[in-house]
């Protein structure tokens, strides 16, 4: 696994942004059993999670907090995480960040790492005001990702001018969409409401209400593993599970 952290400049915010990202390269198991005939040729290119954090946090947390670096090594999947600072993922004056997340970070990731331009390879996902961010951005653009994951989301955070039942509203396509949050949870109601629209509306819906839990990070924990053996993937790795 190589773990890689950029400081990029952005020409849509105008600044530097941080970024890290997940590449799976070769693993110990495999140089030490097939000496020789390792290398690291990335022709088939890697699917990628664009994968958002919550409010307070940066692109360091979901590495800090998680083992999303193992699973994302096992099922050979990139995972690109940002700093969206406490912004939402939403275009606010002139900070720009729906617009620097839908189409300057997808141009960037896959002009410079072995990653795929496809819409089937491409997912997004965010806990809390993450869990916002990936539910707005896949509901507005489904024609650029494949799966949504949601954990525990910010359906309603204040001051927030984005109304994501409007955005569910004026989405077109169907997108699969995986949401979970625990029964503790002080946002859980609100979770459990917009639910029911993404129901009304006939939306591909994986939905868990899990006892137990509150906003808290041995949640999400559980929640990237579950979303990354959920999705439908169709690329060059998929179904090939490493040991690690």
């Amino acid at each position: 696994m190589a773990k890689i952290q950029c400081n990029v400049i952005s020409y849509t915010l105008m600044r530097t942004v941080d970024i890290d990202v997940i590449l799976p390269t070769v693993t110990i198991p495999e140089s030490l059993m097939n000496q020789g005939k390792v290398h690291h040729d990335y022709q088939k290119k890697f699917p990628v999670l664009y994968l958002l954090h919550g409010f307070g946090n940066n692109h360091a947390q979901w590495c800090g907090y998680t083992n999303v670096e193992l699973y994302a090594e096992e099922r050979q999947i990139a995972v690109v995480m940002i700093s969206g600072e406490n912004k939402k993922y939403i275009d606010q004056n002139e900070d720009l960040f729906a617009n620097f997340i839908a189409y300057e970070l997808p141009e960037f990731i896959t002009q410079v790492f072995p990653i795929s331009t496809r819409k089937e390879d491409t997912f997004i996902a965010g806990l809390s005001m993450g869990g916002f961010g990936a539910l707005y951005h896949g509901l507005s653009r489904p024609e650029k990702y494949s799966a949504i994951g949601a954990f525990s989301p910010g359906i309603k955070m204040q001051g927030n001018p984005i109304d994501l039942y409007e955005v569910l509203e004026s989405c077109d396509q169907k997108i699969p969409i995986y949401m979970a949050c625990g029964e503790n949870d002080f946002l859980y109601d609100t979770n459990v409401e917009f639910v029911k629209s993404l129901q009304d509306k006939h939306m591909p819906l994986t939905w868990l209400s899990v006892p137990g839990y509150e906003h808290e990070w041995r949640f999400w924990d559980k929640c990237i593993e579950e979303f990354l053996d959920w999705i439908q993937r169709s690329d060059a790795y998929a179904n090939a599970k490493r040991k690690i």
